[in-house]
């Protein structure tokens, strides 16, 4: 089976500085795949290549066997490849009920439109107490659900989700990550890019870990959640004798 995403030999870079050194990596569909690592890792960079909000200097991209370096972002949405940024990205000056309409804006298919939309309230209990309230007004915690919500209104085959926890309360990161999980079981393959390494391996099947642009480590995220270099590094857990 031809893997959903492929990445080959990325290489990224701002002006002079080098932020992707020739990265290799494959989501497999129905995988939830994370990237973990340090701030300046190039996590973020990996995912806004992919969405095509940063074009590659060299290397290939491709999204279920077709190239996608070179197509604007919102011909990769229309692909099925949907990305969820860090900061959450929502209009605050609109409703919450006009940015979930925004979310399926490049899809035709009405019922199934509310059939998404459906599912994805009952995902966000919270979102649907709050379609008529301007987004701007919501918590953290909320707006973050509702970046979510409307990312899953586009109908994505891959969700890439930029820091879904952070600045989040421990009880608000246990139910994105719930969420998560639940996405995931409904089918939607995942590329997972998170500070909290913990709870990233807890719903992960596959990890890399990501040092200076480069990949480090990979493999199923239970044996790197186990190895003693990733406990001391990323989990705060000290390797024993």
């Amino acid at each position: 089976m031809m893997a959903l995403l492929q990445l080959d030999n990325l290489h990224v870079s701002y002006g002079a500085v080098q932020a992707l050194r020739g990265i290799s990596l494959k989501v497999e569909p129905g995988e939830v795949v994370t990237l973990i690592g340090a701030n300046g890792a190039g996590k973020s960079t990996t995912l806004r290549t992919v969405s095509g909000l940063l074009r590659p200097t060299q290397g290939t991209i491709l999204f279920d066997g077709r190239p996608l370096s070179g197509r604007p972002p919102h011909e990769i949405v229309h692909l099925g490849l949907v990305h969820v940024p860090e900061g959450r990205g929502i209009f605050a000056n609109l409703s919450v009920e006009e940015n979930l309409d925004l979310g399926a804006f490049p899809r035709h298919d009405r019922a199934q439109i509310r059939r998404d939309r459906e599912r994805a309230l009952e995902l966000f209990p919270r979102i649907r107490e709050r379609l008529r309230q301007n987004a701007g007004t919501l918590s953290g915690g909320e707006q973050q659900m509702l970046a979510i919500a409307r990312a899953l209104l586009a109908g994505p085959r891959l969700l890439l989700l930029d820091e879904p926890s952070l600045g989040l309360a421990p009880q608000i990161v246990k139910t994105i990550f719930q969420v998560i999980r639940e996405i995931n079981q409904k089918g939607t393959t995942i590329l997972l890019v998170e500070q909290n390494a913990r709870m990233a391996l807890a719903v992960a099947h596959r990890a890399y870990v990501l040092e200076v642009g480069e990949i480090q480590m990979q493999g199923p995220a239970a044996e790197l959640a186990a190895s003693d270099e990733i406990r001391k590094a990323y989990l705060g857990v000290h390797a024993e004798g």
